[in-house]
């Protein structure tokens, strides 16, 4: 059992934790929640040492053993395969089928196992921390938001395991639904407070209104007795008769706890901006095809209508193309055959989180929604919306988090009417209160909607069409998510067992050393080609940096020889500003072309490495 006596915990003039207090005891899987930047996480590095205790303490048993998934990269084994085992306990060292079951059970496949683990993208190399975290097997684990970077299967995998956890658990996370399957206790943060209640999320939720309900009742009633006791004694000191009532009204007056009116808490709360359309038909798509510049096509022969009021989710494991397939319809990227008809009067929105590139840094945000084409005032309600308000709505975009850029990009949305929205896994970067009024604004939204989601409760909730990646191909699939599942299923969860399958295809791999030194030879010259490529954006990046930093400097200056009237330095910072300015512009748009460089060179090499994988 774990103790958390008296805790307090603040940054500067932000109170964490006032004087909090509760146990974790044996058996328990507790759900963390509470807004961005109420502490969640902080606490969670408390509890491992990493963060400094301001005042109480946190009690843990001798030789209890927590286990943490760190984002700190620090891999020595050559392959997926050991780096995994190094996290095996010592008296479980030869027991590698419960590293090769999680690994599989995260997305890793048969072939992945030899590979060096530094060749695979930052998701996967969590999923390998995971990996070697979870077969450690530890008393107590803590999970901060696992789903990031997992896709549908993984998490539904992740899900049933977790289930089965027999030690403690403690999970941070925005997906509801994932939360409530696998907790047995919930614990909110909440005003600085701990509230802490065994059942799912609603059940805290629910006690959370209520006690607010009697509090603010009780509040208000005793500010009215109070002002009553004070009228009673104003008009009654002077009368001599009545001089001991009056002194014991004032008594109590003295004795009687006043208190504070709630805080208004900020919440995320908007709805999305529609406008009017009477057709039926909002885009058709006929036979559409596209590759990057490889011979197996990431989309082939797709078509699709999609209708005024549809709910349209894009399920399916990572890498099959569900983000292809959103761009192809937003126009983000033009596809090598077939046709796409859009009707004249559909308006898009497109929500993608690459697309927090493309925000102008030198921006406020009320700046960068008003470019969207919206009147300031209403940039300003709109920056609001999203929690941006008063003065944060002048907030520089370069000073803002991941997910406060992310709430720029969907006051963009907000800014500019719409009938037809895309959205690219909205909710990455929201917490669960955050979640929820996306979901309110979608449901409440005439217009159609095309969403990638790996969240269950948005498919269950919102959905009533899908498109399907799986490995046998795409498909569409109209009805429930409830219905698909109990239907179709998912390919990766039926037919053999999933781990044996596994195990023939990495015992053949293990067998044909030709196999190997063609896989080795093509992964040789996939860091060859991508490295330089890597190399170039990261170079890039940093002359953005750069260039903007000579840029505000530029700003300031000007501001400065304005206010001194000097005409003519006012002309020459103005040239140097505006090529500061056209070469910050030629970096970006060379800065996206290496990144979708940098995507095709990943996609056929993948795609080489698939016709291996078939041959």
């Amino acid at each position: 059992m774990i103790k958390v006596v008296n805790l307090e915990k603040s940054f500067g003039k932000q109170t964490l934790f006032d004087d909090i207090s509760f146990n974790i005891n044996s058996g328990e899987k507790i759900g963390l929640t509470g807004r961005n930047g109420h502490g969640k996480t902080t606490l969670l590095r408390m509890i491992i040492g990493e963060e400094h205790i301001d005042s109480g303490e946190i009690i843990i048993p001798k030789n209890y053993r927590i286990g943490y998934v760190t984002q700190h990269i620090n891999f020595k084994a050559k392959s997926v395969i050991e780096e995994g085992c190094r996290g095996l306990p010592e008296w479980d060292k030869d027991n590698k089928w419960k590293v090769e079951k999680i690994l599989f059970g995260l997305g890793f496949t048969g072939d992945d196992m030899l590979r060096d683990p530094l060749e695979f993208s930052g998701g996967y190399q969590v999923r390998l921390n995971l990996t070697k975290t979870l077969v450690s097997e530890p008393d107590m684990l803590l999970l901060d938001e696992p789903t990031n970077y997992l896709d549908i299967i993984s998490i539904r995998w992740l899900e049933s395991y977790l289930r089965q956890w027999k030690g403690e658990l403690i999970l941070i996370t925005h997906d509801r639904s994932f939360m409530d399957s696998v907790i047995t206790h919930t614990v909110g943060i909440h005003r600085q407070k701990i509230r802490k209640i065994e059942g799912t999320t609603d059940k805290l939720y629910d006690q959370i209104l209520k006690e607010e309900e009697i509090y603010e009742k009780t509040r208000i009633n005793d500010e009215k007795k109070r002002k009553e006791v004070e009228l009673f004694v104003s008009r009654f000191r002077a009368k001599a008769r009545l001089a001991g009532l009056v002194q014991s009204r004032v008594k109590a007056l003295e004795k009687r706890q006043t208190l504070d009116k709630l805080e208004k808490i900020k919440e995320l709360e908007f709805s999305f901006n529609y406008k009017p359309f009477n057709a039926k038909t909002l885009m058709s798509v006929e036979d559409i095809s596209f590759s990057y510049n490889t011979d197996t096509p990431i989309v082939k022969d797709f078509n699709l209508i999609i209708r005024s009021d549809d709910r349209i989710c894009v399920i399916g494991k990572n890498g099959r193309g569900k983000t292809t397939l959103l761009r192809l319809l937003a126009g983000d990227l033009a596809p090598d055959t077939g046709n796409m008809s859009i009707h004249a009067n559909a308006r898009l929105g497109y929500f993608a989180q690459t697309n927090i590139i493309k925000l102008n840094s030198n921006f406020t945000v009320e700046e960068e929604i008003s470019a969207s084409g919206c009147e300031k005032q209403t940039a300003r309600n709109i920056a609001g919306a999203m929690m941006f308000e008063g003065d944060d709505a002048l907030k520089k975009i370069n000073v803002l988090s991941g997910g406060e850029k992310s709430r720029v990009l969907l006051g963009k949305i907000l800014a500019a009417p719409s009938n037809l929205i895309f959205l690219d896994e909205p909710t990455n970067h929201l917490d669960m209160e955050s979640c929820d009024a996306l979901m309110a604004a979608i449901d409440s939204f005439p217009g159609a909607l095309v969403m990638v989601t790996h969240n269950e409760m948005f498919l269950h909730t919102l959905a009533n069409r899908f498109i399907v990646f799986q490995k046998s191909g795409v498909m569409i699939y109209e009805g429930s998510y409830s219905d698909f599942l109990e239907k179709i299923g998912w390919e990766e969860e039926k037919g053999d067992d999933l781990n044996s399958s596994e195990d023939n295809r990495r015992e053949t791999l293990y067998n044909k050393k030709d196999i190997r030194k063609l896989r080795s030879d093509i992964i040789t010259r996939r860091s060859k080609e991508i490295k330089p490529i890597e190399d170039m954006i990261a170079e890039i990046e940093s002359l953005i940096s750069e260039k903007e930093q000579s840029l505000k400097t530029k700003n300031n200056e000007i501001i400065k020889v304005s206010e001194d009237g000097k005409s003519r330095e006012i002309e020459t910072l103005s040239k140097e500003i505006h090529a500061l300015k056209k070469e910050i512009d030629n970096l970006f748009e060379k800065y996206e072309s290496l990144n979708i460089s940098l995507d095709e060179k990943r996609i056929y090499f993948e795609s080489e490495l698939k016709k291996i994988d078939l041959s």
